[in-house]
């Protein structure tokens, strides 16, 4: 009954592929706005408000990581409180005031610095306090509209797909491989058009094209109002999880002969809103949390009518003291995916390297399109493209062949698990700072081989850094795809935005390790003079150890993520009744769609 309930409220008939434009042309036009002014903002920085190279790399990295850190907010309001659909709404309106005020900061030149005069950086001013004020309310507000928008728009189109349906389950996973390739598309018309607009037009224009298709994506996202699937909050996940902690806690010294699994409570009503769909059983990990189970006195609080002649309704727990197994459960998958989910947190760190670092390098290269025919220069900005091209091919690639191949041979709906794909994107991870330190030795090399290193620039070309861009691309494509069916998958039902935002978490963890790992190597690397491996000239400095510095991590990183993919044990549902009979005659239905 529940589960014919929940149906009616959200409405059959609602969502599925036909809500896929209007969910893809927000994405599309949000990650266009997003990455338009994130791309070309370390020359942003440095070169029109003259922030040493440093610090404006720092700022960069804390933006993202603070960016990556608000969505654990904005899932618990779309989880709890208000739903998918209005945090996604609200947090876009927050986006375009940010994106507002940073155009009209790039526009007037109140807040700027004056242009640098005759005489090298010794000459620049940088920005003013208060110029910096104007900047960082502005990425704030970026920040706090980020937080409310990614952890939902994921969740949210995933939720389109009724997951009672085997055909419509096999799509959802097919989303999330499209859901990138837009978003990658995007991001490659921002590092070629919208940088190319800010390096040869102008900052204010080339930040208030990516603010107008902030408005365009509120516009589209709200235009499928009515076709939408909007599930219904179900309450605060975290409240949920720190009522088993604290029962759990309260029963510490029950001795173990009377935790019985057959005896465990449960209560189907009421888990109902929290398990459209099915329910997690009991499983012997972890076991000190099946305390919150244990049925003790005083646990169930029979509640008092006033009315007479009325039955006595049945009692409930007080949930402070007494858990379902589905709650402990759900506790349960959340730590088990905790080790998983850290194993992502330095690939972050080494990616973010090709929009810092790795830029850098593109502005010491000669970056012309076609040396000897053209004089057109890419901008540096722009190197970025055959990292977005890579991952696109191979997104493509992945679902048009790859997926069916695999299909055939695993018997998976999404080809390969999850886990595997992770694990052949750390690999390549580790391949493309490994090819990045090589890369750097041989460009310092050139530079000084023509005496170019006061310069700060090397005759080398700049296609020289498309392996490691490629590399990463590529990398991209496997992890953060393969991450986010984790998370979404192995999360519980009713903590799906929760999850998102703890994708998101590790990318803001990512970020803020990057921050740290500079800060070391300029502490530990530093010599006579203030010389160290990552000065402003890079040509002065060592940027080749720094990436080998990286690989090492990243090595140690795959070894330990090898292990835990190894021990992990996926989340145990059982379907519930009317579930399992879509589900059979679901099979049917793709297994004939396959054969035709």
């Amino acid at each position: 009954m529940a589960m014919e309930e929940a149906r009616k409220t959200t409405g059959r008939k609602k969502g599925g592929l036909r809500t896929m434009p209007f969910i893809f042309a927000n994405e599309v036009a949000e990650k266009l706005a997003v990455v338009g002014f994130s791309t070309n903002m370390l020359t942003y920085l440095t070169t029109q408000l003259h922030m040493p190279l440093a610090k404006a790399a720092t700022t960069l990295t804390n933006f993202g990581g603070t960016s990556a850190a608000t969505p654990l907010i904005g899932a618990f309001l779309a989880d709890a409180c208000i739903g998918r659909f209005w945090t996604i709404a609200a947090a876009s309106i927050v986006y375009q005031v940010g994106m507002a005020l940073l155009t009209v900061s790039a526009a007037l030149p109140q807040f700027r610095p004056p242009p640098c005069k005759p005489g090298g950086a010794a000459a620049c001013q940088e920005a003013a306090p208060l110029q910096l004020a104007v900047l960082y309310a502005s990425l704030l507000l970026n920040a706090v509209g980020a937080g409310g928008y990614r952890p939902c728009i994921v969740a949210f189109g995933a939720d389109q797909f009724d997951e009672s349906r085997a055909a419509e389950r096999a799509r959802s996973w097919g989303f999330f491989n499209w859901y990138y390739f837009c978003n990658g598309a995007s991001m490659l018309l921002a590092v070629t058009a919208v940088v190319y607009v800010q390096d040869n037009v102008g900052w204010g224009w080339g930040l208030g094209v990516p603010a107008v298709c902030m408005g365009v994506s509120v516009a589209a996202f709200v235009a499928g109002y009515p076709m939408y699937r909007r599930l219904d909050p179900a309450g605060s996940p975290f409240t949920r999880l720190a009522q088993v902690v604290v029962a759990a806690a309260k029963k510490r010294r029950l001795p173990a002969r009377d935790v019985d699994a057959a005896a465990l409570y449960e209560n189907d009503d009421l888990d109902a809103p929290i398990s459209m769909y099915g329910k997690l059983v009991h499983t012997y990990q972890l076991s000190f949390f099946d305390r919150a189970a244990v049925v003790t006195d005083g646990d169930l609080v029979t509640p008092t009518d006033a009315s007479s002649g009325k039955p006595s309704p049945p009692p409930v727990p007080n949930p402070w003291r007494l858990s379902t197994v589905h709650r402990v459960e759900e506790l349960k998958s959340v730590i088990r995916m905790g080790p998983i989910w850290a194993a992502g947190i330095l690939v972050i760190t080494a990616s973010s390297t090709q929009h810092t670092f790795s830029l850098q390098q593109a502005t010491t290269m000669d970056r012309r399109l076609a040396p000897g025919l053209s004089a057109f220069q890419i901008p540096a900005g722009s190197m970025t493209v055959f990292a977005l091209l890579a991952m696109l091919l191979t997104l493509f690639v992945y679902d048009r062949a790859l997926v069916p191949l695999a299909r055939r041979v695993t018997g998976l709906d999404r080809g390969i698990s999850f886990l595997h794909r992770m694990g052949v994107g750390f690999a390549l991870s580790v391949l493309a700072t490994l090819v990045a330190g090589f890369v750097e030795r041989h460009r310092r090399a050139a530079a000084a081989a023509a005496g170019a290193t006061d310069a700060g620039t090397s005759p080398l070309s700049a296609y020289w850094l498309v392996p490691q861009y490629a590399l990463h691309g590529v990398a991209e494509a496997f992890t953060s795809v393969g991450h986010l069916e984790f998370m979404y998958d192995q999360a519980p039902e009713s903590m799906r935005s929760t999850a998102t935002a703890l994708f998101w978490l590790s990318i803001s963890l990512g970020s803020y390790a990057s921050t740290l790992l500079v800060d070391a190597v300029h502490r530990w690397s530093a010599g006579p003079g203030g010389a160290n491996w990552l000065p402003d000239n890079i040509n002065h400095g060592r940027l080749d150890y720094f990436y080998w510095v990286v690989t090492m991590l990243q090595i140690m990183n795959l070894v330990y993520y090898a292990i835990c993919a190894k021990r992990f044990t996926f989340k145990p549902v059982q379907l519930h009744k009317e579930v399992e009979e879509e589900e059979e005659g679901g099979k049917a239905l793709v297994e004939l769609q396959e054969k035709v």
